[in-house]
């Protein structure tokens, strides 16, 4: 194993703790049954998709250390959002006979995830451009 692929490795474990508290918090604070909309996994995937948005297009841009983006993308925000609890919510509301609240969370998902990742890209062109740095895209995702 290369050096650099050991420091990514433990990178991606050490922002995996991160995240999974982080994720494990927030569903304290708002918890829901299997049956129930699931409002903390939306705002965990949408913050997500913000986040992620804002450092592929802002810091990421500029010359980073592979191990912290690996550490910070795939080990943080990777354990932070969830699709597969998204899609067994759906599932579940489906088969308790709240369609409503499925496609809400379904298509909500989807469209705040989509939105966030899309506001993130913005807000990380924006810094990208006050702080200096290479056009948007080339950060490492």
């Amino acid at each position: 194993m290369r050096a650099s692929a050991g420091a990514s490795g433990l990178s991606v474990a050490a922002g995996a703790v991160i995240g999974v508290l982080a994720r494990l918090g927030l569903d304290a604070l708002l918890p829901h049954a299997v049956t129930e909309l699931p409002l903390s996994t939306m705002i965990v995937n949408a913050l997500g998709s913000l986040l992620l948005g804002l450092l592929v297009s802002g810091p990421w841009t500029r010359r980073i250390p592979a191990w912290l983006s690996a550490g910070l993308g795939t080990g943080v925000l990777g354990t932070f959002t969830t699709l597969s609890a998204i899609s067994v919510s759906t599932v579940a509301l489906l088969a308790a006979g709240r369609a409503g609240e499925a496609a809400l969370t379904l298509f909500g998902s989807i469209v705040t995830g989509f939105a966030a990742a899309w506001l993130g890209v913005l807000l990380g062109e924006a810094w990208t451009a006050r702080h200096g740095g290479a056009a948007s895209g080339r950060g490492r995702v």
